[in-house]
């Protein structure tokens, strides 16, 4: 059995940077796209990155481009989400799953992990 465990989360200032690490067990994560997503309290769970099994192609949401950087080491079985320039509205639990090939949608995904707390503060 797959299973996914996030790390890295954390309270940090705005403007601020956290790195966040998504880790498998059962199955190597080299196996699997990866993607990243979040949800903050009272809204939906919305895209943030994903990363293919080689590390391309990556896809950003456009509210995280050019501040939040995917990557992936299949040597130590983690990807990674660094997260630059943080705003309050980063403010989430976000969440790491794995899934055969890049996607943007949720639904695609088979194996989630518990999420990590994201909190950026003003």
């Amino acid at each position: 059995q797959v299973q996914v465990v996030e790390s890295g989360g954390g309270l940090v200032q705005a403007g601020g940077s956290l790195r966040l690490s998504c880790a498998s067990s059962g199955r190597t994560i080299s196996d699997y796209a990866v993607g990243w997503f979040r949800q903050a309290p009272g809204k939906e769970r919305e895209f943030v990155a994903t990363i293919s099994r080689r590390g391309s192609p990556i896809y950003y949401a456009d509210s995280v481009k050019g501040r939040f950087t995917i990557s992936r080491d299949n040597a130590k079985n983690t990807v990674y989400l660094q997260m630059n320039s943080a705003k309050p509205e980063d403010t989430a639990v976000y969440f790491c799953a794995l899934n055969i090939g890049p996607s943007i949608r949720g639904t695609d995904y088979d194996y989630w992990g518990q999420g990590t707390q994201v909190t950026v503060s003003s």
